[in-house]
């Protein structure tokens, strides 16, 4: 190859904007990467994660071969082999587990490392192989499922209003998300509807970046989210601002429902909540009085013991005032649902039923599990209770198989590396969970070393195992081809033919779009209000305990998860692991600004440097996510204290719903 290309692609990571891009690559090499100008969405511009990405696919710690294992399980000693050796050794253990403990005791782990339809966590990638040995399914509930399964109580679905109309808002609610560190795209939107003079409200406990450019932020207690929206509504009940009309036509349970919003005035929501009862009033009454509202929430609102049921009735907040009439009103958690592709993973290979695993329970779940294949993961560095996900990982008779980019935490306790392709080295089908378009990723470069593509991964593995099933070698545009033909109306006129060409095109869809104007996608065709004595669930962390201080892992602007916790520049960024501490609880601590600390409970510890800060509430301490363990210091990350923990929906995980104490490092001893 030589000259100039241009090359549309598409950003693969686990973030709500899923940006379109445009690779220069000048003889073979991806020389320039930018955020595509023409796309509604990304507008030209990437964020500072993936801005380093060409630099990421050239980092000196690529994993180029397939790697056999040589030292201890954790110590990440490995040799180079060839891939016919590593299928070799793979397909003879695979064998072995089958024949002595059923397909079952196989977990093939997949996460969020890419969101493709082809080569990620959304679509196929090796779910037809996987069928055909009988593996056992894995959850994956670790993301969006509490919030999730609330609003589809609420409404039918957890998808909501198009993002893009937050320009046409008067009134946003920020509640739980930072946007401008996770999925700033969004702001620009933002700032239209405010040059149109809407007013925006930051809720998080954290004073964060977005909330620093709200015009308001509401420091809300952990998980007390169901009770600010019970005591709003309540303000509106008092203006008598419902709108009856909607209510009548298009809810069920709205008189249960307004008994329980009765029941949580102003008052006694301050008390749970934390936020000052006159400035709940206020927002109230700009709940009441302003149209369109518009909420948007994402994942971190969630990720406690109460979260299914936060989203679950923050979601009713625009079925009682009837917001979703008007362009730029209703709320904005996920756009996935509106995404009708056919993923067939072909469940119909399966010969019976098989367990189901959910991915947050990797801890408990794996003793009885004989082969573990990671792929798009790291759950040493994302999983709850990662200790005992090490000591489980070490296990001689668990056969442990990676397919990674770079030698995470994760990749040191396995026993065969396979090396993986990035996203200017492979084809891959995309969908945005915070907007409505499609995106198509078409291959910049040739992979180097001898990586290889998930989808040709797995087929390769097919056929060297001789499975006959002609399913498991269609290729990356017969899959393409597949999932675009369900046949839904929002596929109308979108063919593989013009996303390659076009790089994206948004589904069909109206604009404006006002999904529930006229019902919902329940049964009853009607929103559904939460029950009376079920809209509030409270959180883990207010309940008593040995450890007085609530730990949320809100994510951190330099790293997305665990990608790109190993770049040198963005590490540099970061500094060392922080704790966020309030003057107060410092001061009750004898901490000092800079002061090495341990931040513990009974599952375990991590170490980190304290910024005593007023960012965060008294008894609410933060620790940003994302950091491998083993560039850390102590050799652990803030998922050493999360336990494996349920949410009340979806068994989504509790993340930001977790006890602890901090101590100085290291400890003063008695006598000393």
């Amino acid at each position: 190859m030589s000259g100039e290309l241009r090359v549309l692609g598409a950003c693969p990571l686990d973030c709500p904007d899923t940006c379109s891009w445009v690779v220069t690559v000048e003889d073979g090499e991806a020389v320039k990467l930018r955020g595509n100008p023409d796309q509604p969405y990304t507008r030209g511009a990437l964020c500072v994660k993936v801005n380093r990405y060409l630099e990421q696919t050239r980092a000196p710690d690529r994993i180029l071969h397939p790697l056999r294992r040589t030292g201890p399980k954790g110590s990440g000693r490995f040799e180079r082999i060839t891939w016919e050796e590593a299928f070799d050794e793979i397909a003879t253990r695979l064998r072995a587990v089958i024949d002595e403990h059923g397909g079952e005791a196989i977990w093939p782990y997949l996460g969020t490392g890419s969101l493709g339809y082809l080569q990620g966590c959304e679509g196929i990638a090796g779910r037809r192989f996987w069928n055909v040995l009988g593996a056992s399914k894995h959850w994956l509930n670790i993301c969006a499922s509490a919030g999730g399964t609330g609003l589809t109580l609420t409404n039918g679905t957890p998808a909501g209003m198009d993002p893009e109309q937050l320009a046409q808002s008067k009134l946003i609610l920020l509640w739980g998300t930072n946007t401008l560190t996770s999925g700033h795209h969004l702001w620009k939107f933002i700032q239209d509807a405010r040059a149109d003079g809407a007013h925006v409200v930051a809720i998080d406990p954290i004073r964060t970046r977005t909330a620093d450019q709200a015009d308001r932020h509401l420091a809300i207690r952990p998980g007390t989210d169901a009770v600010l929206a019970l005591a709003l509504l309540n303000v509106v009940l008092a203006e008598g601002a419902q709108d009856e009309e909607f209510l009548a036509e298009h809810t069920r349970g709205w008189e249960s429902f307004r008994e329980e919003i009765l029941a949580h005035p102003v008052e006694r929501a301050a008390e749970i909540t934390g936020i000052a009862a006159e400035d709940i009033r206020e927002l109230g009454l700009r709940v009441a009085h302003t149209r369109p509202t518009a909420i948007r929430a994402t994942m971190g609102v969630q990720r406690h013991a109460g979260g299914g049921t936060a989203l679950r009735t923050i979601g009713a907040i625009p079925g009682v005032t009837g917001d979703w009439r008007h362009p730029g009103g209703g709320i904005a958690y996920s756009t996935s649902g509106h995404v009708h592709l056919e993923i067939n993973t072909r469940d119909d290979l399966l010969a019976g039923s098989v367990r189901k695993l959910p991915m947050t329970r990797l801890a408990s779940e794996l003793d009885s599990v004989k082969c573990l294949w990671v792929y798009g993961a790291n759950p040493v560095g994302s999983s709850p209770d990662s200790g005992r996900i090490r000591r489980g990982l070490a296990r001689e008779d668990l056969f442990t198989v990676v397919m990674e980019h770079f030698p995470t935490d994760t990749a040191d306790y396995a026993d065969i590396v396979l090396p993986a392709t990035m996203q200017t080295e492979h084809m891959d089908l995309h969908a945005g969970y915070g907007h409505l378009y499609l995106l198509w990723n078409e291959p910049a470069v040739a992979p180097p070393g001898e990586c290889l593509s998930t989808t040709e991964t797995f087929r390769r593995l097919a056929a060297h195992m001789g499975l006959s099933e002609p399913s498991l070698y269609d290729s990356d545009l017969e899959l393409a081809e597949q999932l675009l033909s369900s046949g839904h109306p929002s596929l109308d006129g979108v063919t593989l033919d013009r996303l390659r060409k076009e790089g994206w095109v948004r589904m069909n869809y109206p604009q404006p779009f006002t999904p529930f104007a006229d019902g919902f996608p329940t049964a009853s065709g009607k929103l559904r209000f939460p029950p009376r004595g079920k809209a509030y669930v409270e959180p883990h962390s207010l309940r008593a305990g040995d450890h007085p201080l609530t730990l949320i892992t809100p994510a951190a602007h330099t790293f997305l998860n665990t990608t790109f916790g190993n770049n040198p520049e963005l590490r540099r960024r970061a500094k060392d692991p922080v704790v966020l501490v309030n003057p107060a609880d410092a001061e009750a601590r004898g901490l000092t600004d800079g002061q090495r600390v341990r931040v513990h409970n009974a599952g375990g510890e991590f170490l980190a440097d304290v910024e005593v800060s007023d960012r965060v509430a008294r008894g609410v301490v933060a620790s940003p996510k994302g950091r491998w363990p083993k560039h850390s210091p102590g050799g652990a990350n803030a998922n050493t204290v999360v336990a494996e923990r349920d949410a009340d929906m979806g068994r989504g995980p509790a993340f930001h719903d977790n006890r602890v104490e901090i101590s100085p490092f290291p400890e003063r001893r008695a006598g000393s």
